[in-house]
C-alpha cells in the first residue's frame, strides 16, 4: 500500500503545483495528465508487468530511459517542495509583498519550467553514469589485534553487482578485469551480486570465473540473492569459483597467523522461510587468536561487534546513489550509508557498490566503486 499511496500523493500533489497553471491547452494538459501517474507509479507497474519480484527484465535501454524519468520526477518534487516552502516562508515573513503571478524573472511559467529543466537534466546525466565502470578507492583498515604476518594484505571488496538485463555481461568482465588488475590477496563480495533468475543471467555471470585472487574468492547472501531464487543460486556461485559463507567461516592461514573469514544470510531470508542471519553461528568453532572478519550484505546491527569481530564489510545501500536524497536512504539503515565507521573496536566499511537495481538506475553525486583495501596494524 505504501508503494502506491506515497507516489500516488507526490503525482497529485504536481499535477496541482505544477501541470494544472500551465498556460497550455486542455487536451496537452490531459496528455502530460496522463503521463505523470505512469511515471509516478513506474516501481509498481515495472513489476506488476516486467518483473519477477523486485527484478526487471527489458532491454538496457528501457530501463535506463524508466529510471532517468522516475529520478526526473523524484527531483523535480524535491526541487517543487523546496520552492513552496521558501515561498511560503517568504510570504508569512514579509506580508505585504505583492508579487505579480504573470511577471518578472520568477514567473510562476517561468519558474516551472526552471524547475523541470534543474530535475531533468541532473537526472539524465545520473543515468548515464550507471554503465560506467566502478572507481577503485583504495584505503587502509587498521585493526589492533592484526598480526605482523598480516600486515600489508589486500582485500578488493565488490558490492552490490546486480548482475541483471541492464548490468549484462560486458560489464561484469570490464569490473573483473579491473578487480584482477588490483593483484588482491583476497576478493569478497558482499551480496546482491544478482538480479534475476539463473537461466536468465546465465551468460552476464560467466566472468566471475575469471577473479583471480591468492587466498580465493568469497562472498555472502544479499536479499536479491533471495528474490532471484536463493538455492538456485547457491549451488551455481561454486561453479563460478565463489566460495559464498552463509553462517559459517573460513580459516586462512598466512605465515602461521590465521585469518577468520565469515559470511552470514539476509534478514529477507526470513519471508522465504530460509536461515536468518547469525553471526554466533557462522563464527562458531574458529580459533580465537584469528583476526576476524565479516562479510554482511546489510551494514545495521551490533551483533558483529558483540561477536568481536575485527572487520565488517557490507554494502546493500548503493551509498544512496543520489546525493541530498541519500539521508532517506541513511534513516533506513541505522545512519549508515558508505565509507567508513568505527563501533567500538570493530571497523565497518559500507560499499557504495559497484552496481546498482535495474528499478532505479541513476547515480548522482555518489560514484560506484570497487574498495581496495589494505589492512594494517593498529
Amino acid at each position: 500500500m505504501f508503494f502506491l499511496l506515497l507516489p500516488g500523493l507526490i503525482c497529485l500533489y504536481l499535477f496541482l503545483r505544477l501541470l494544472l497553471p500551465l498556460p497550455l491547452r486542455p487536451r496537452w494538459k490531459l496528455a502530460l495528465g496522463s503521463l505523470l501517474p505512469l511515471i509516478c507509479l513506474q516501481q509498481f507497474l515495472l513489476r506488476l508487468f516486467f518483473g519477477n519480484g523486485p527484478t526487471i527484465e527489458m532491454p538496457a535501454f528501457a530501463v535506463l530511459l524508466s529510471g532517468w524519468s522516475f529520478a526526473s520526477m523524484l527531483l523535480l518534487f524535491c526541487l517543487t517542495l523546496g520552492t513552496d516552502i521558501l515561498l511560503l516562508a517568504r510570504r508569512l515573513l514579509r506580508p505585504k509583498a505583492k508579487p505579480s503571478p504573470t511577471s518578472g524573472p520568477l514567473s510562476p511559467g517561468r519558474r516551472q519550467a526552471l524547475l523541470a529543466l534543474l530535475a531533468i537534466a541532473p537526472a539524465a546525466y545520473g543515468a548515464s553514469k550507471v554503465m560506467h565502470s566502478p572507481e577503485v578507492f583504495r584505503l587502509e583498515a587498521r585493526l589492533p589485534r592484526l598480526p605482523r604476518a598480516l600486515d600489508g594484505l589486500t582485500l578488493a571488496q565488490i558490492s552490490d553487482l546486480h548482475a541483471s538485463s541492464l548490468l549484462q555481461e560486458k560489464w561484469i568482465r570490464l569490473v573483473v578485469e579491473k578487480t584482477n588488475a588490483l593483484k588482491p590477496d583476497l576478493i569478497l563480495l558482499t551480496g546482491d551480486i544478482v538480479d534475476g533468475l539463473p537461466e536468465a543471467r546465465r551468460t552476464d555471470v560467466l566472468p566471475l570465473r575469471e577473479l583471480r585472487a591468492g587466498l580465493g574468492v568469497f562472498g555472502c547472501a544479499g536479499n536479491h540473492e533471495y528474490y532471484s531464487h536463493f538455492d538456485s543460486w547457491m549451488k551455481r556461485f561454486p561453479d563460478l569459483g565463489v566460495d559464498m559463507l552463509l553462517n559459517r567461516h573460513a580459516t586462512l592461514s598466512l605465515d602461521g597467523e590465521k585469518l577468520v573469514l565469515a559470511g552470514v544470510t539476509d534478514l529477507v531470508a526470513d519471508r522465504y522461510k530460509l536461515p536468518l542471519p547469525n553471526v554466533s553461528a557462522a563464527l562458531a568453532g574458529s580459533p580465537e587468536e584469528g583476526v576476524r572478519i565479516l562479510l554482511k550484505h546489510r551494514p545495521a546491527g551490533q551483533e558483529a561487534r558483540l561477536a568481536g569481530v575485527d572487520l565488517q564489510l557490507s554494502g546493500h545501500t548503493h551509498g544512496g546513489q543520489i546525493l541530498l536524497l541519500d539521508q532517506v536512504v541513511a534513516r533506513f539503515n541505522q545512519g549508515y550509508l558508505r565509507g567508513w565507521y568505527q563501533m567500538g573496536d570493530m571497523g565497518l566499511y559500507v560499499s557504495s557498490g559497484a552496481g546498482l537495481w535495474s528499478g532505479m538506475p541513476v547515480r548522482l553525486g555518489v560514484p560506484s566503486e570497487i574498495a581496495l583495501l589494505t589492512l594494517r596494524r593498529g
